[in-house]
């Protein structure tokens, strides 16, 4: 009891900030509140019409810019506080993202949206890693980045696959710049083809919101996408794309536990070969890191859809998450140096260009297999 209670007094402890994070958050908060207002204030002078530009995409842009310009001359006074944006701030960022789903919006789209969601992750990562590392030789922590973004939920899903994967910053940000380049051609290609009349032999209006929902990166992008059809359609795209997001809990414990294999074991696991594959599978997953902060995710969802709640606490809590995220991305292109981006080349992107390309035609081939059974 004793050794929990420790725990949990450790944990709580880490996510708060102390003096030498006070200066490096405060900038970080500035910058996230001005993209935030920038992002809206953009919707608004351009009747609608830029889209495509998320809070999340404009913070990550001026934080690369800053930190390739100003910022190195302060990295010493604000680097702990940017760090922690980084990494606690992205934590709570993705638990309070249970704010925006509950489990009644799940269960209106029914089996069908689970299934495809769950074939068009698993596929869509393992066809990413296997392209990425077997044939264009991408690092291994990108080509895992980038999987995440394009299978789950964009940028959202590559940072919180961040702390399980240990990768630099600019692997990061390599990694949603394919979110953004190939979700925002997504988001305006969809409608295109549907109002060309090219998907209705396919798939029916509710299905065609089903598609989106399970192959375009961003829940921003899903939104455009299908309301551009109409309101409803647009509905079922989201929920669609909301159990996607809900799906990141457990793939960040699998992803956690594969990756266990590659890091060093005890010593004695390593010596004793002729131990059995029940003590080796136990030693890797003692050696899981669990990603606590994604299935609180889930839990705050339970809670959101079961324990009664004013329309303004919601809408609260979901304005917080967004100031979250925004700091986390802001942190991030602070500390991503164009020169890493640079050396890392092309591939990357072209991974995210094949990818594209598979969530347009394979996911379009689950979602009409699934709509045949």
């Amino acid at each position: 009891m004793h050794t929990l209670v420790q725990s949990v007094s450790n944990s709580v402890h880490n996510y708060t900030p102390n003096q030498r994070h006070l200066t490096g958050l405060v900038v970080v908060l500035i910058g996230s509140l001005f993209c935030l207002w920038l992002d809206n204030s953009l919707d608004i002078w351009s009747n609608g019409r830029i889209v495509g530009l998320s809070s999340l995409t404009l913070a990550i842009l001026l934080g690369m810019i800053l930190g390739n310009t100003i910022y190195p001359k302060f990295t010493e006074r604000l680097n702990g506080g940017v760090c922690f944006a980084k990494g606690q701030i992205l934590r709570l960022a993705i638990m309070f993202y249970g704010f925006k789903l509950t489990m009644t919006q799940v269960a209106s789209v029914g089996m069908p949206a689970i299934m495809t969601d769950a074939l068009v992750l698993t596929s869509t990562f393992l066809l990413t890693y296997w392209l990425g590392t077997r044939w264009l030789k991408v690092d291994k922590e990108t080509v895992i980045l980038i999987g995440s973004g394009a299978s789950i939920c964009g940028a959202a899903a590559v940072i919180a696959a961040e702390p399980v994967v240990n990768a630099q910053a600019h692997k990061v940000t390599i990694a949603v710049a394919t979110v953004v380049v190939f979700g925002t051609i997504a988001m305006l290609l969809y409608p295109f083809l549907y109002h060309l009349g090219w998907l209705q032999p396919w798939l029916s209006a509710q299905q065609y919101g089903m598609y989106t929902g399970s192959t375009v990166h961003e829940v921003a992008q899903v939104v455009v996408a299908g309301n551009a059809i109409n309101t409803e359609i647009g509905d079922t795209a989201v929920v669609t794309k909301m159990i996607r997001v809900m799906m990141l809990a457990p793939f960040l414990l699998v992803l956690s536990f594969a990756l266990t294999k590659e890091r060093t074991v005890d010593s004695a696991a390593v010596e004793e070969d002729n131990k059995d594959e029940t003590e080796s599978f136990m030693t890797r997953v003692k050696q899981v890191k669990v990603p606590w902060f994604a299935f609180i995710f889930i839990g705050i969802v339970l809670i959101h859809t079961w324990v009664p709640m004013s329309e303004s606490v919601v809408r609260n809590m979901v304005i917080l998450d967004d100031v979250l995220l925004t700091m986390a991305m802001f942190a991030l292109g602070l500390t991503t140096h164009l020169s890493a981006i640079k050396q890392a080349g092309v591939r990357p992107l072209i991974l995210g260009a094949i990818m594209f390309g598979w969530l347009i035609l394979g996911g379009g081939l689950i979602n009409i297999g699934i709509s045949f059974m």
